[in-house]
């Protein structure tokens, strides 16, 4: 096929040598497949701020840090040269958290870096060597449901356990190989310490994951892994091999009514003793 554009300069570095064909087209970039010496990859080719369709981008940008004083400086002044900074952080994100989770035992695809906004990267092939099935194209048992839903949950703990949230998991960004699921598409991965909204996105990662999975398995539907994963996390028991159990019991804590009349009580009486004092003190 026609080379595209931006695949170009990596075709004229060496870096590909053939695009194969176009394999997805979603709301952040499109996906082709590529010859690089002997092996077949992926070419993740990111499309530009204004052509993609991720919303609330900016829910994911807190808590990014830019080291450069006039790259950061730029950024929050929404300058040309800004835009052009906040999409390298946006495309070095994915990259960064692939290699992060890679080391920590989550099954994603292997990076081979990224160049002026494509991302070179492993293709995720089933056991004839086609490209992988995302999981909302796959169909299964009660068993391999609960199974395929047990590793899901302990990818999100290995990544939860070295401060990182996908943010936008569900079943149409899991593929599915001849050993399991194989999460994808990072580029909006948060930083757990960092981001106020990182808890809401986990508790709805983990949703989606078992909504999906509760099709096939009905008894995944009463499970609480969200609140136990951040549970865990926030009281810093978690680890990559942190087991779970699928229940949380919330902790409800009784006010104590009459304890806080009585401290108001006492402020009040405080407060009018000082009064009285300021009102002598002028009197005299």
């Amino acid at each position: 096929m026609k080379i595209p554009k931006r695949i170009q300069p990596l075709v004229d570095d060496g870096l590909v040598d053939k695009v194969l064909r176009q394999l997805m087209s979603g709301k952040e970039a499109t996906v082709f497949v590529v010859q690089c010496g002997d092996e077949i990859r992926c070419a993740k080719v990111y499309k530009e701020a204004s052509k993609r369709s991720f919303k609330q981008a900016v829910l994911y940008n807190e808590g990014r840090k830019v080291r450069n004083g006039r790259r950061a400086r730029a950024m929050e002044k929404g300058s040309k040269f800004g835009r052009q900074q906040q999409e390298e952080v946006w495309q070095n994100a994915e990259v960064d958290a692939l290699y992060k989770l890679a080391d920590a035992g989550v099954r994603v695809p292997q990076p081979f870096g990224c160049f002026e906004g494509v991302l070179l990267m492993e293709l995720i092939t089933d056991e004839e060597g086609f490209a992988a099935p995302r999981l909302n194209d796959v169909s299964m048992s009660e068993e391999q449901a609960i199974e395929d839903h047990r590793d899901i949950m302990q990818h999100i703990v290995r990544m939860l356990s070295v401060g990182i949230v996908h943010g936008d998991l569900s079943e149409f960004n899991v593929l599915v190989d001849e050993w399991g699921p194989v999460i994808i598409d990072l580029p909006q991965a948060v930083d757990a310490a960092a981001n106020n909204n990182a808890k809401s996105m986990l508790l709805r990662d983990v949703n989606n994951m078992t909504t999906y999975f509760s099709q096939f398995a009905p008894e995944l539907s009463k499970t609480q892994y969200g609140k136990e994963i951040w549970s865990l996390y926030e009281a810093g028991e978690l680890s990559g091999d942190s087991q779970l159990s699928g229940k949380f019991v919330e902790q409800k804590t009784t006010t104590d009514v009459n304890n806080i009349i009585d401290e108001i009580e006492a402020a009040r009486n405080e407060h009018e003793e000082n009064q009285q004092r300021i009102a002598t003190y002028e009197v005299s």
